[in-house]
């Protein structure tokens, strides 16, 4: 790759600045309506592209220059070269998508000095950048399943960012973050799965943050992801469960899982997923019934729901075979929970 610095020498300014022309040439009317000038603009835009993810990226010929590659970043948040790159992502094309991929990765891992650093409570250049000069970047980061030529870059772009904290806060937070319940129900399945990555990401990463979130948008949530769980589809629905799993088995989410735990809506759900056909959801109900057993400080209501159903919560582990998973601590737990249920009452509180 290094042959291309030889027949373009440039600065890190210069470069940075023919990439940006080359982008601002793509929105051009007449170049949107020329279809040869269009793909002679895209493949400019595509040669500047490559140089500067060699600049910032190294290949084999060519280490990176730790000075050029702070001078790259200033370039690319100054004009604003960034903004560009991910509001025309539809318009490069699919090498280019990727090289923007692993400039917003690399980036994303740089501190001010333009060394590699490790994500901690302090933010890169870039992060700022997204949050307070360039917030549309992000949005339509989120936004990026809707256009099925990008989702699956810009899904890629955005679990790199949401790593650090005050990203992810604000996908959280926006509006747009409960789309996400309709992405995952794309009926492009790459689309989907991606969209499902993301939204797993988004609520598993930073647990303190989600912990609140999740205690403060209760109701909304739970409308959303039981909406999920119902589906016909049993990619979504499998996916959906195992996440509503992970958050309710995190301790951090104390005060969501006390309010889940008190809801018998909750508790139906449950017992509508030991009635599939397929026995990986039927595990994944199993183990939200046994936190509706095991706990301690069971409602009334919830306690009451349990005991009405105990002789069908016998007759279903009469035929859960457990062996099947090969898991030694799944045997131990069915039989901890069958016992708890054989001690229910047999009758309900009046």
């Amino acid at each position: 790759m290094a042959f291309l610095f030889k027949r373009n020498p440039k600065t890190p300014g210069e470069l940075v600045r023919a990439l940006n022309d080359q982008l601002a040439k793509l929105d051009y009317k007449d170049a949107t309506h020329d279809p040869s000038s269009f793909r002679k603009y895209q493949e400019e835009a595509a040669r500047h592209l490559k140089h500067v993810k060699v600049s910032i990226y190294g290949d084999d010929e060519m280490e990176i220059q730790p000075d050029q590659v702070q001078h790259i970043l200033h370039e690319l948040l100054s004009t604003n070269t960034l903004f560009l790159l991910t509001v025309n992502l539809a318009k490069l094309d699919f090498d280019s998508r990727k090289d923007v991929a692993k400039i917003y990765s690399v980036l994303l891992r740089r501190n001010g000095s333009g060394s590699l650093k490790i994500i901690s409570n302090f933010p890169p250049p870039v992060v700022d950048y997204l949050l307070y000069s360039q917030p549309n970047i992000l949005t339509c980061l989120i936004r990026g399943p809707e256009n099925p030529e990008i989702g699956l870059t810009a899904g890629q772009i955005l679990r790199d960012c949401i790593k650090f904290e005050t990203i992810n806060k604000f996908v959280l937070y926006s509006p747009e973050f409960w789309n996400y319940f309709k992405y995952v129900q794309n009926p492009t399945f790459e689309i989907a799965c991606d969209a499902m990555s993301t939204l797993n990401d988004v609520l598993t990463a930073h647990k303190k943050l989600v912990a609140e979130f999740l205690a403060n948008n209760y109701e909304v949530f739970m409308t959303n992801i039981n909406n999920l769980i119902k589906s016909n589809n049993y990619v979504t629905k499998r996916q959906s469960v195992k996440l509503l799993n992970d958050l309710v088995s995190d301790k951090a989410n104390s005060l969501f899982l006390n309010k889940y735990f008190s809801d018998t809506k909750n508790l139906k759900y449950t017992m509508t997923l030991l009635t599939e056909k397929s026995k990986n959801l039927q595990l994944e109900g199993f183990h939200l019934l046994k936190f509706f057993i095991a706990n301690p400080k069971r409602t009334q209501k919830v306690n009451d729901t349990l005991i009405k159903n105990k002789s069908n919560f016998l007759e279903f582990f009469k035929t859960f075979d457990t062996a099947s998973f090969h898991d030694s601590n799944l045997n131990e737990e069915r039989d901890y929970i069958v016992k708890e249920i054989e001690n229910l009452p047999d009758k309900a509180t009046c």
